[in-house]
């Protein structure tokens, strides 16, 4: 039954949040009140706030699940395989290839619409740099040793490969194709992991 029960709330997670995006992509993220959501998603303003505490998670859940993503790479990391940011590396080029949202790369024009709304709203912004912290604890703390040493790696590997996905997404949102951007984003993000390599002690 604890299956059943988690899947229930986590297809009602979704089913609030999916509304809630329709709603500011379609007015807005300031014009859109959480009780228009709690209307649209046929729920409750109190059940609305047990699933997301504040308004600007029902945009950004999406990135919470890739709050951890990082450690969890480096955590099922194949020994042999290159070390932390040899598998960190790999990671990121499968997503390339994959065309994932989460690495900008992608020109779906329902990703391209969330992504305007995303970086076009401050609030939005500001929220989204907390999980990218709390993405860069989860990674420092599993590649562990030196405290200081380990925080800046992770500092590091974060920020790499959030520039690498800000500057995808920028091309899209300029118009370009993913599939053209394609090879030239795969040479960049080697460029980057390279650089982070040669600098880093968690080669």
């Amino acid at each position: 039954m604890s299956g059943l029960r988690e899947r229930k709330k986590r297809q009602t997670r979704t089913l609030i949040s999916d509304a809630a995006i329709a709603l500011f992509l379609e007015k807005g993220f300031e014009a859109v009140s959480v009780a228009e959501i709690a209307a649209a998603a046929e729920v409750s303003k109190p059940t609305l706030f047990r699933y997301f505490p504040a308004k600007e998670d029902l945009a950004l859940h999406r990135f919470a699940d890739h709050e951890d993503e990082a450690a969890r790479v480096v955590a099922a990391a194949r020994p042999g395989g290159g070390g932390p940011l040899g598998a960190l590396r790999a990671h990121f080029l499968e997503g390339l290839e994959r065309r994932d949202p989460v690495t900008g790369l992608c020109d779906d024009p329902a990703v391209l619409a969330f992504q305007r709304l995303l970086y076009g709203t401050p609030a939005l912004v500001a929220r989204m740099y907390g999980y990218q912290r709390r993405s860069e604890a989860a990674l420092t703390e599993e590649l562990g040793g030196d405290p200081l040493a380990a925080r800046l790696a992770a500092g590091q590997i974060v920020a790499v490969t959030r520039i690498l996905a800000e500057e995808n997404a920028r091309r899209m949102a300029e118009g370009e194709a993913a599939d053209a951007v394609y090879p030239e984003a795969v040479a960049a993000a080697e460029r980057a992991f390279r650089g982070l390599r040669e600098g880093l002690p968690y080669a």
